[in-house]
């Protein structure tokens, strides 16, 4: 895991937030998917910093956090 300065390489129609963020602006978090890596970034500072994770590691986050 990775944390970076914000990645001007990856177009903004490649982020997606998330369906649990709340649509007032409060909790939001966008990923972006890219070739072995997945980004992600709090939406409400674009130009912020980023966390970068492997796409195995997201995809093992994403099975255990489906789980409840």
């Amino acid at each position: 895991m990775n944390v970076e300065a914000p990645v001007q390489a990856i177009p903004e129609s490649a982020w997606f937030k998330s369906s649990y963020s709340s649509g007032e602006g409060g909790e939001c978090v966008e990923i972006a998917a890219c070739p072995g890596t997945v980004h992600i970034r709090d939406s409400k500072d674009k130009a912020g910093p980023t966390l970068r994770v492997a796409s195995e590691g997201w995809m093992a986050f994403v099975e255990f956090a489906a789980r409840g």
